[in-house]
């Protein structure tokens, strides 16, 4: 099967007080349709600057972003955005909140409500369509924030820590409705993580970042069953899943901290 999305040869440098810095070296990655893959890393590795090149949101970079074969440099039609800090507007309601995109194509009001409130349901917010982001909890507000991305009916869908803020209970039923929904639009997802438990849970594959700069370490092929829910995090083959990529984890983030207090000693030597 041809991928649907991919990024090639992806090299993204930034400018700092002490000089170029490269956050992601010669990255390369490709998503078929309908696949749910999550990429993790260290902190620090390049996940969020991977994301927004693919995204549209990172303009200066080195390589190719393609849309089914269509080479794209800024933000395209087809992808769908959902980030770490949920981006509700606190003066919208539920329902205005996801109606939103549609108004900015012009959709007429009965149809956009009825579009809105259609998402709202598959999120689950039934009942909660006239309440404000500020009477929501932080999950129910994420929610939002989903429902509108997918009301604008993406063919990909991107999330960058999605529930990074939310407690583990609610990040693992929160994963749950992703899930469901991603498997009932047979939506192509690409998830940015930190969470091992999180990324095991949701993935067909994992993609193992490096620490900066950050490369392809090694990619995990998740064999569990689908429709997949939390209740699979206590069985032993998820927990041989979790071990393996900490293992690699650990090696990364271990060299994040070894050069994080390398820098820190040359600093406190440094003449002035």
């Amino acid at each position: 099967m041809q991928p649907i999305l991919t990024a090639e040869n992806i090299t993204v440098r930034f400018d700092t007080q002490e000089g170029a810095i490269t956050a992601v070296d010669d990255m390369s990655v490709a998503v078929r349709p309908g696949e749910f893959l999550s990429v993790i890393g260290p902190s620090g590795c390049g996940k969020s600057t991977l994301f927004n090149v693919i995204g549209g949101l990172l303009g200066q970079y080195q390589g190719k972003v393609s849309v089914a074969g269509e080479t794209v440099s800024g933000p395209h039609s087809s992808i769908g955005m959902v980030f770490q800090e949920e981006s509700t507007f606190p003066w919208r309601t539920v329902l205005d909140n996801v109606a939103f995109p549609l108004e900015l194509i012009g959709l007429n009001k009965r149809a956009r409500v009825d579009k809105a409130r259609h998402f709202i349901s598959m999120v689950g917010l039934d009942g909660f369509e006239n309440r404000y982001p500020g009477e929501l909890s932080g999950g129910m507000r994420q929610r939002v924030s989903l429902a509108r991305t997918l009301a604008s009916e993406p063919k990909i869908l991107l999330m960058d820590e999605p529930f990074a803020a939310l407690d583990e209970q609610t990040r693992l039923l929160l994963g749950d409705k992703v899930l469901q929904i991603q498997q009932q639009l047979k939506q192509t997802t690409l998830l940015i993580t930190h969470n091992i438990t999180e990324a095991v849970q949701m993935s067909d594959r994992i993609l193992v970042m490096t620490y900066r700069p950050g490369r392809a370490k090694r990619i995990v092929d998740i064999d569990l069953p689908r429709p997949r829910t939390s209740e699979i995090v206590g069985s032993e083959a998820f927990g041989r899943y979790v071990a393996q990529i900490w293992a690699d984890l650990r090696e990364e983030a271990s060299r994040g901290m070894r050069d994080e207090e390398q820098h820190a000693r040359d600093e406190k030597a440094a003449p002035g």
